[in-house]
């Protein structure tokens, strides 16, 4: 592994079409503040517009929002759809953003996952990972110089374009390029020397293609002199955890289907094809494809050693996907589990203290022996005083 391995949430949201969004977003704020109680070291937030489910517009509206809520959880837009917007403006609201939170923000970009949002605007699928690219090496230039930055194609002109502040950050906030299958993601991240964000690592395309992101991300940091960090790439699964499976399995009972028919029969993404007409079945779809765990602690440690080992080296963070399968209370105590059972077992806390007890129990039949002795001694040696005042 790369150390101590980094534990958050990649907050799309998720939540059923017709009820109340504002209840929605206060529950995503409070879940953050929650998480950053328990220890968690970042949450991402999306950027949606479309489909009824994923309701936040603008990441950094809802971070500049949470970041006052929070003291120590890093904060990510996860992810910036680089194409809807001028490059110029994204690297400005970062900046801004960089200096509200002291240093807290970071900065995710994307093509953008919906083609409901994308369509809106008059921008086909074909040119979403063009603008991505285009896009971000020009955030990239604002960010890292000061050299004024000239450009133009069918959706933006920059004149002599300079950022207002300079980052807060010093030298530079985290950023990442999503990815899933393609090699687009690890190809840009490469080139800048970036992080990666692996968004479908546990989907059968995404789990099968780590080491090709991986090997991409080396040969494009090595083309353009850069250098490819493990400890920046971000892996994101999918996970419930309660004390028993059988407690997992009535928990998600509450929520999971709506998940599961959002992909099935709304959003447009082939990279999240799930199957199953139950619960059960929906169930059984997340453990046998790899998709998830929904079970113990114990559950969600092999999916994160499974990962571990396709690596073929390690990452840096391991991020749930923030989802309301199971109601507030039962989704609050997975991540209280999480942070209390599985954590530790990544971040080197777990193995000093078990250590500790182990060797305690090795010496304890010699120790309990020797501390048996010394009351002895010390219960004879005052019984004997006690005489030899009496005499």
């Amino acid at each position: 592994m790369t150390g101590r391995m980094r534990f958050g949430i990649f907050l799309a949201p998720f939540h059923a079409p017709g009820t109340n969004p504002t209840l929605s977003l206060q529950r995503d704020l409070e879940l953050i503040q929650w998480l950053d109680a328990l220890g968690y070291d970042e949450a991402w937030v999306g950027e949606h517009h479309s489909a009824g489910m994923e309701i936040i517009a603008s990441p950094e509206i809802f971070i500049a929002t949470a970041a006052e809520r929070t003291r120590h959880i890093k904060l990510g837009t996860g992810v910036i759809s680089v194409g809807y917007h001028n490059p110029l403006w994204i690297a400005e609201r970062i900046v801004l953003l960089d200096h509200l939170t002291r240093g807290r923000v970071m900065l995710g970009v994307g093509p953008g996952s919906l083609p409901t949002d994308a369509a809106m605007i008059g921008i086909p699928q074909s040119e979403t990972r063009d603008l991505l690219e285009q896009g971000f090496d020009i955030v990239m230039q604002l960010l890292r110089g000061d050299e004024p930055v000239n450009f133009k194609n069918h959706r933006w002109d920059l004149r002599d374009a300079h950022l207002h502040l300079r980052p807060y950050s010093s030298p530079l906030f985290d950023i990442a390029v999503a990815a899933v299958a393609s090699p687009s993601g690890p190809r840009l991240a490469g080139k800048h020397g970036v992080g990666l964000l692996s968004l479908g690592a546990t989907q059968s395309a995404g789990f099968d293609a780590l080491g090709m992101h991986w090997d991409v991300m080396q040969q494009r940091a090595e083309q353009f002199g850069t250098v490819a960090d493990r400890a920046k790439w971000r892996l994101v699964g999918l996970v419930h955890c309660a004390e028993t499976r059988e407690e997992a399995y009535r928990d998600v009972a509450y929520g999971i289907e709506h998940w599961f028919r959002y992909f099935q029969t709304v959003a447009g993404l082939p990279h999240m094809s799930v199957s199953g007409n139950t619960v059960r079945e929906m169930i059984d779809y997340v453990a046998e494809s790899g998709m998830g765990a929904i079970g113990t602690p114990d559950d969600v440690r092999a999916q994160i050693d499974r990962l571990v080992a396709q690596s073929n080296g390690g990452f840096g963070a391991y991020l749930m996907l923030a989802h309301e399968w199971a109601n507030t209370q039962a989704t609050r105590r997975s991540y209280e589990l999480i942070a209390k059972y599985v954590m530790p077992h990544y971040q080197g806390q777990a193995a000093a203290t078990l250590n500790a007890s182990a060797r305690a129990v090795a010496a304890r039949g010699d120790l309990v022996e020797q501390q048996r002795q010394a009351i002895e001694a010390v219960t004879a040696k005052h019984a004997a005083e006690l005489a030899a005042r009496g005499r």
